[in-house]
């Protein structure tokens, strides 16, 4: 009897091992690059390609869209995440609006990369989920960005102090209530507007789901540059719902 009591035992631990790593392999993120303004073309079309990458090489699998169709309920469901990769403009329609809306509600993660804040202006739940609304930009240039918060997984790999050159957005609204990840330091570089307090990543929890945002990523060279994208996969991990301290870290290698 013994036995068998243990050998029920070590079929339940194998089973309830293998659901686990089931539900682990099966998260999934959708990746929306509709856009209705300014079109980010080699940012969208390598963040199409590396972002499944980082999926297939860090167990969630990716779909990508510009069809806001897929905006219902019912397939909202399947994500875990929803990832706005350089959006524009108004992209949703009311129903769809909804349907996002009900998403984050219960439970849902959300990441926003740079042009996600110059979206959806007339949706003040979006520009409240997003953290930020864009406002304007200088030229491209070298900056200084400051890492506030070593400890997030989404920072945890880059220098404290990190030079990089990226398209860097000023904001005309930024949100109160944002765990800032990352700074600008505008007196290292022409055209900031936001002074000393200058965001450019956070993370929060919104409306019952999960929102992370980066203004970095304008064109294909992030997607080139291991310390980005191991800075947007620990934001699409924070989504899912992962600790945001180092003890959950993940790889981007």
């Amino acid at each position: 009897m013994k036995r068998n009591l243990l050998h029920g035992l070590q079929m339940l631990a194998v089973l309830l091992l293998t659901s686990a790593s089931v539900l682990a392999k099966t998260q999934r993120v959708l990746v929306f690059s509709k856009t209705a303004g300014f079109r980010h073309t080699a940012a969208i079309a390598a963040g199409k390609i590396n972002i499944p990458l980082l999926g297939t090489k860090n167990n969630f699998e990716v779909d990508t869209t510009e069809n806001a169709d897929v905006f219902t309920p019912e397939n909202l469901k399947k994500y875990a995440v929803v990832v706005f990769l350089c959006t524009t403009g108004n992209v949703l329609n009311d129903q769809q609006q909804q349907a996002f809306q009900q998403y984050i509600q219960s439970g849902g993660g959300f990441v926003g990369l740079h042009s996600a804040a110059d979206t959806e202006y007339d949706w003040p739940w979006y520009g409240e989920l997003n953290g930020a609304y864009f406002k304007s930009h200088p030229k491209q240039q070298e900056a200084v960005f400051n890492i506030v918060d070593p400890d997030n997984i989404a920072t945890a790999h880059l220098p404290k102090v990190w030079k990089r050159f990226d398209e860097l957005y000023n904001f005309k609204w930024i949100g109160t209530d944002i765990h800032v990840l990352i700074t600008i330091d505008e007196s290292s570089y022409t055209g900031g507007a936001n002074g000393d307090n200058h965001p450019m990543a956070w993370y929060h929890d919104f409306d019952g789901g999960r929102a992370f945002y980066t203004a970095l990523g304008h064109d294909n060279k992030s997607y080139d540059d291991p310390l980005y994208l191991q800075h947007i996969l620990g934001g699409i991990k924070y989504a899912m719902g992962v600790n945001p301290k180092t003890s959950a870290r993940p790889s981007a290698k």
